[in-house]
């Protein structure tokens, strides 16, 4: 596996766990009202939005290198 291969495998990873992350907040400020629910889902929800728009930047930048 090359190195651009696995920073795509592991970012893709990292956005999924954000959006885990982000789901259970929000479950969490909707079912008990705790207000750090929500601060933790939106900012886990920014967080893997952000990790989305470096992986898209970085296949774009990086699309010329070879995946071997």
């Amino acid at each position: 596996m090359s190195l651009k291969s696995f920073h795509l495998f592991f970012i893709s990873l990292s956005v999924l766990l954000s959006a885990g992350v982000a789901g259970w907040g929000f479950v969490l400020f909707v079912s008990g009202a705790e207000t750090l629910g929500l601060i933790v889902g939106l900012f886990f929800a920014l967080f893997g939005g952000a990790l989305i728009f470096y992986e898209l930047k970085f296949i774009r930048n990086f699309k010329h290198v070879s995946n071997l």
